[in-house]
């Protein structure tokens, strides 16, 4: 099973059903198996894109609180050497970056070439929790859609192959989760009060995510919509799509030059 894009044209219901685990997997003990061989293909065609150097891949994690953001960074791209992969992690805007668009502290943060750069939390928090909490008028948020396309698309031009997953969890799997995070003191630093005002807003976050996905999935930074209420199963369709991505790079290690070759003989004797 693949994840597929979604269009303008997808239902997007977003409801608790389209969280579950999807039927087409097979059941954990192959999921376990597939995950393993893709993550292990992953290091691979990562040491290939840092030695390649001509592009590189921004994955951007989205989703509610407690979606599994942290985790999939653990579980997946825990699989990558650190020294060619970088996690964003974007909170509240400082001063600073409040006196610049909304796009300039994340443009700092894009992959350099050869690089893997993950996004937890991203520029779509500006039209998410900005539009949510009406921290800007409609008229603002409403016309950064097109900015973000756009934005993205500079980046397509210019080597950056982008995958955005929406880490979708179901209303109770959520609920669970932070009653989880509230019990388990290796948990518990995550919690925040806030989470529990935003879960408030449930149906809010799903209009605003809804419309988020539509208008920005587009050919170059498609938007996937990840079934997370099972971790395998996530962590299977997350690192499935990311192995399809850079194998469709034709990834190459570059030639060895002459000057090289003559330098391995001298090292023979």
């Amino acid at each position: 099973m693949r994840l597929t894009p979604v269009t303008r044209r997808s239902a997007l219901t977003l409801d608790d059903r389209s969280a579950q685990r999807p039927d087409e997997l097979p059941d954990d003990d192959v999921v376990k198996e597939q995950t393993s061989a893709l993550l292990d293909r992953l290091d691979l065609l990562q040491r290939k894109l840092y030695a390649d150097g001509r592009y590189s891949l921004l994955v951007v994690l989205q989703g509610r609180d407690a979606s599994g953001k942290d985790g999939t960074v653990r579980k997946v791209f825990g699989a990558c050497n650190p020294a060619g992969c970088a996690v964003m992690s974007f909170k509240a805007p400082t001063p600073l970056e409040l006196s610049h668009d909304f796009l300039w502290r994340i443009h700092q943060a894009a992959p350099a070439k050869g690089h893997i750069g993950i996004f937890n939390r991203s520029q779509y928090e500006d039209v998410l929790i900005v539009r949510v909490r009406d921290l800007v008028p409609k008229k603002v948020w409403s016309k950064r859609y097109a900015q973000i396309n756009e934005f993205e698309r500079t980046l397509d031009l210019a080597g950056t192959k982008i995958l955005k997953f929406f880490l979708h969890i179901s209303h109770e799997e959520q609920r669970e989760r932070l009653l989880d995070r509230l019990t388990d003191p290796e948990e518990n630093w995550k919690f925040r009060a806030g989470d529990v005002d935003e879960r408030a807003l449930w149906n809010d976050y799903t209009k605003a995510y809804r419309d988020a996905l539509r208008e920005c999935s587009t050919a170059w930074a498609p938007w996937y919509v990840v079934p997370a209420d099972d971790k395998k199963a996530r962590n299977y369709l997350i690192a499935r799509t990311v192995v399809d991505a850079l194998e469709s790079l034709d990834l190459r290690y570059p030639k060895v030059d002459r000057a090289a070759l003559k330098l391995r003989r001298k090292l023979r004797r």
